[in-house]
């Protein structure tokens, strides 16, 4: 079915007026747009992947790149990928996608409703299909529950569908429009035990708060407590709270490693930093057969005063 024709018959079914439409979005690719009266949101079917979530009367708070791929098996650059079965590279396959399939797979939409406080929840799913198995022989299904309210809640739960054991790791790769990020500070990490990617994960730990001043690519292990970027350029504070996720990861390519990257502008590294939840490495899960895993991730805006 073309993409138009498909647009239409999702609206017919799924929308709900006046609150949430599905339309053509960049390259024409279907997206859910939410727009309630706390705030304004679109998620793609492409990868299931989160591109904006504006609260009303605030600034956007996903960062989104301008030079952005807009096609079937191409990574979008921003908003909040969706890493799964594994992050960064495949140990195992340098040929396989990095962070995973995922990102990059048609999600389903099972519902849109909506909720309570103002809020509407997009409901999407995918599942292991012969695609996923050339990459990785295990059977699966994902659900994934995105909640657009004056916060922006994220519930990705994994069930184990096959006949054994699994491990996989997880991510929900949240990119943060910032003002300068040179001039932001990230609390909530003080004396967190990190491997730092840049040194072939060399063990550290992080003294005070995390300023960057070059590039980074950190995963924090153990780290399962809220994490703020104050951003003093934009006046605001971000905060992600998570469950059932011990890792947090903080990238940011700086001007070398923006410069080898298609994908970005220029100078956008400089606008945006990832802090996000998940379970990569040592704190990857393991699912016996029809076991399920459910990890959440709720990100919040204020101002600061």
């Amino acid at each position: 079915m073309a993409n138009d024709a498909k647009i239409a018959v999702l609206n017919e079914r799924m929308s709900i007026p006046g609150l949430a439409q599905i339309v053509g979005g960049n390259g024409g690719l279907p997206k859910i747009q939410i727009e309630t009266a706390s705030a304004a949101a679109n998620i793609y079917l492409h990868g299931a992947q989160v591109t904006a979530w504006k609260p009303m009367g605030e600034d956007e708070v996903l960062f989104l790149s301008e030079k952005s791929q807009w096609l079937e098996g191409k990574a979008i650059r921003g908003g909040i990928p969706v890493c799964f079965p594994w992050f960064r590279a495949k140990a195992d396959d340098p040929k396989a996608p990095a962070h995973g399939f995922a990102r990059t797979k048609e999600w389903r939409i099972e519902s849109i409703t909506k909720e309570p406080g103002d809020s509407v929840c997009a409901y999407l799913s995918t599942a292991s299909d012969e695609a996923t198995r050339r990459w990785w022989p295990f059977d699966f299904r994902l659900e994934y529950r995105i909640t657009v309210g004056k916060q922006l809640k994220l519930e990705l739960t994994m069930k184990n569908t096959g006949v054994s054991a699994l491990r996989f790791e997880e991510a929900l790769h949240t990119y943060f429009n910032v003002g300068d990020v040179e001039r932001v500070s990230v609390r909530g990490l003080d004396r967190a035990t990190y491997l730092d990617n840049r040194e072939g994960n060399r063990r550290k730990t992080q003294s005070g708060e995390l300023r960057l001043s070059a590039q980074i690519d950190n995963a924090y292990m153990n780290a399962s407590g809220p994490v703020e970027i104050k951003d003093e350029v934009l006046g605001r504070r971000l905060k992600t709270e998570k469950w059932n996720s011990n890792s947090t990861i903080a990238w940011n390519p700086w001007r070398d490693g923006a410069a080898s990257m298609g994908d970005l502008g220029e100078d956008e590294w400089c606008r945006m930093l990832c802090i996000e939840g998940g379970n990569i490495l040592n704190s990857a899960v393991t699912l016996q057969r029809e076991e399920t895993h459910a990890m959440t991730v709720e990100i919040s805006a204020e101002m600061l005063h």
